[in-house]
């Protein structure tokens, strides 16, 4: 590292201030939504409890149910598209999956995921939207799963990986958190795969 190289430059103390006030507006929404409900919860409670202005909140979050997805995997969807560029076009696309999604697996695996997943479930309106992020996953793997094999005739192949990956995910996350954590979400990950890798060996 040089004197001039700035990558590892350290954090200022407004990008500091701003990242720990973020940060303190999600604990607060958390713990409001956790005793009163998600619908229990307004904006302006929100805001009062962090000690900030109703216009101070817009500047970090815009609206409450941004507040519940900033606890939402922990950065796995901005992790995704990124582990699958940094890939080798020599492997097979389904393993690569499997293997980025397991070892993203961990980001998920907090006490808060659990806690969240419960209140995504707790009205219609957030579970669809929940849908909506699965869906916008599996496109973002989808595009990565593009970049590292861009030939035009492996498209079809590749977004059916990307529905089989985002689908396995999707059932392990639904086992992890029926067990309540009991095992790593990596090992239902891996169930997924073997289940599907098990149906494709057997004869037409």
């Amino acid at each position: 590292m040089t004197a001039t190289d700035t990558s590892a430059a350290p954090e200022s103390a407004r990008e500091r201030k701003r990242r720990e006030t973020r940060r303190r507006i999600a604990e607060t929404g958390l713990k409001l939504f956790i005793v009163n409900g998600y619908d229990g919860t307004t904006l302006d409670a929100i805001a009062e409890a962090a000690g900030i202005s109703r216009r101070t909140f817009f500047y970090y979050f815009k609206s409450k149910e941004e507040v519940l997805l900033a606890w939402q995997g922990s950065g796995f969807e901005e992790a995704l598209a990124p582990a699958i560029a940094a890939s080798s076009p020599t492997g097979d696309p389904l393993q690569t999956v499997q293997q980025c999604l397991t070892e993203l697996s961990g980001r998920y695996e907090t006490p808060e995921s659990l806690i969240v997943d419960q209140l995504l479930r707790s009205t219609e309106t957030l579970r669809l939207r929940k849908e909506a992020l699965f869906m916008q996953m599996e496109a973002t793997l989808f595009e990565a799963l593009c970049q590292v094999w861009p030939e035009p005739e492996q498209k079809p192949q590749l977004q059916m990986v990307a529905i089989v990956g985002m689908g396995a995910f999707r059932l392990a996350m639904e086992a992890w958190r029926q067990a309540g954590g009991a095992k790593p979400l990596s090992a239902y990950i891996t169930q997924g795969f073997d289940a599907f890798k098990t149906l494709q060996q057997k004869p037409a």
